[in-house]
């Protein structure tokens, strides 16, 4: 078990081993984000947030009567 804090307190191989960590969860989080059809059509419905607020200031652009 010494060893492992041995090999870990080397700065060389620390950085290696927290790159490895970094990556591994960068890689979980995009796939967890992009894949599953239900999660796709919820962050798809997000893309329209910003706009909302500006249909409910002016309803008359929604029909083209301006």
């Amino acid at each position: 078990m010494s060893e492992i804090w041995a090999w870990l307190g080397d700065l060389g191989n620390s950085k290696v081993l927290a790159l490895l960590i970094f990556f591994t969860t960068f890689v979980g989080i995009v796939l967890y984000v992009y894949t599953g059809k239900q999660r796709k059509e919820r962050l798809e419905s997000y893309k329209n947030i910003p706009f909302i607020d500006d249909e409910d200031k002016n309803p008359a652009s929604k029909h083209g009567d301006q």
